[in-house]
């Protein structure tokens, strides 16, 4: 009886300390981990503990995880974050980005390919975006951040509505207050979707950049005559503002950054780089074209950052999502490490959430697995030119706050019998 007693303690002993010994909650095993802020490009393991990054090293012994996951051949990046989406989904029948039917819901577009973090683009205004949060952020398994829309109105109606058009409703004070006030979720502001020939709009936005302390996004074009690119770059947008739908070409209503003729970038888009402008590529349903990107990419011309202005008219055509986007870079060049970087780090240092888009110990555990497919993959732009490639990416697994929240092939889910 006194054998079988201390025999129990043992073995409950021995069972304590096998729990206590298990450090972390999760374990990736064996992936290929990219992580552009700590210049990390190599096999390496990824510990979770309490949704933070609590280990990263070349072999972590898989006794101290509760669950392990066995990644081996994949890629491990820090969750994706796309800077230029529209996700103000409502029912509003004239309300169409804001509160309407071309905005979609961000939980049915991101998880599934490793976005972790959408930054709404001007769908919200100063005096919609409460709205918004109480909708959309406050409901949302993604995290939901925003650019306010220098209108206090918003993205409502089409494009050429008297909420849009109209400067009265442009209203800086207004909006730096409330992205002031709402800090946690507005990185800034966005300016679009206005078509005079002046300057008001992105004035206005320019000046609530600067009351707010925060960048601006430019959604630029449209106005007949046009307005200058170079006038815009050098002497409008400050260093760190963003300017999206870069390889566009809207030749009536909006200047190339590729002259059409030469196939030359013009110096201006050099020196506006030089001077600290981001580019975003924004490849929504009709602001991508290979004839702008290939000859600004073959002369070292990548963008910074990575989006989709995802919407319901890009979601089924040339765009897709954000992995469609980033294979389509790789298409032209653009390294996978450089590819992962633009929808990463560099993107959360242009919205100036540093806390994000790294995997960093200590830092929040968004991370993105992802399988590298080799073959013959065919892409388009929105003018139908198609480009093949030979690596498409693919979401295995998405964790967001060291919680599985997308699992393709069910790799997190232990084998029954």
């Amino acid at each position: 009886m006194q054998k079988r007693f201390f025999l129990l303690a043992a073995l409950f002993l021995l069972a304590n300390f096998s729990v206590q010994a298990q450090t972390y909650q999760t374990l990736l095993k064996g992936g290929h981990l990219i992580d552009a802020k700590n210049n990390i490009n190599k096999v390496m393991d990824v510990a979770i503990q309490d949704g933070k990054i609590a280990a990263i090293a070349v072999n972590i012994d898989p006794k101290l995880a509760k669950q392990v996951i066995d990644i081996s051949g994949k890629y491990v990046t820090p969750g994706l974050i796309d800077i230029h989406g529209h996700v103000f989904a409502g029912t509003d029948p004239e309300g169409q980005l804001e509160n309407g039917f071309s905005s979609l819901p961000a939980d049915g577009f991101t998880f599934r390919v490793g976005v972790t973090t959408l930054v709404d683009c001007g769908d919200s205004g100063a005096e919609t975006f409460e709205l918004f949060k109480k909708n959309v952020i406050d409901k949302s398994q993604t995290r939901i951040l925003a650019f306010l829309n220098i209108s206090k109105k918003g993205m409502y109606g089409d494009e050429n509505s008297l909420e849009q058009q109209n400067n009265s409703f442009f209203d800086p004070v207004m909006a730096a207050d409330v992205a002031k006030h709402y800090s946690e979720y507005i990185v800034g502001f966005k300016v679009a979707h206005y078509h005079k020939s002046d300057w008001v709009a992105v004035d206005r936005t320019i000046e609530a950049g600067k009351i707010a302390n925060k960048p601006i996004m430019v959604d630029f074009g449209g106005a007949i005559p046009r307005l200058s690119l170079e006038e815009l770059f050098l002497r409008k947008m400050r260093p760190g503002d963003i300017f999206t739908h870069t390889y566009g070409q809207l030749i009536k209503t909006k200047e190339t950054i590729v002259d059409l003729e030469t196939k030359k970038l013009y110096p201006h888009v050099i020196e506006a780089r030089k001077r600290g402008i981001i580019f975003d590529v924004g490849h929504g349903g009709g602001s991508f074209t290979f004839s702008q990107a290939i000859p600004a990419t073959q002369q070292g011309f990548f963008p910074e950052t990575i989006s989709t202005d995802l919407h319901t008219g890009s979601m089924n055509s040339a765009m897709k999502d954000q992995l469609n986007v980033m294979s389509k870079f790789m298409a032209i060049n653009m390294p996978l490490a450089d590819v992962v970087k633009a929808s990463t780090w560099a993107a959360a240092k242009a919205i100036k959430r540093e806390e994000l888009g790294h995997l960093s110990v200590g830092a929040i555990a968004d991370v993105t697995v992802l399988n590298l497919r080799e073959g013959k993959f065919g892409f388009y732009d929105v003018a139908r030119f198609k480009k093949e490639g030979k690596n498409l990416l693919e979401c295995e697994m998405t964790i967001k706050g060291g919680r599985v929240v997308y699992d393709l092939n069910a790799m997190s889910i232990p084998l029954t019998n």
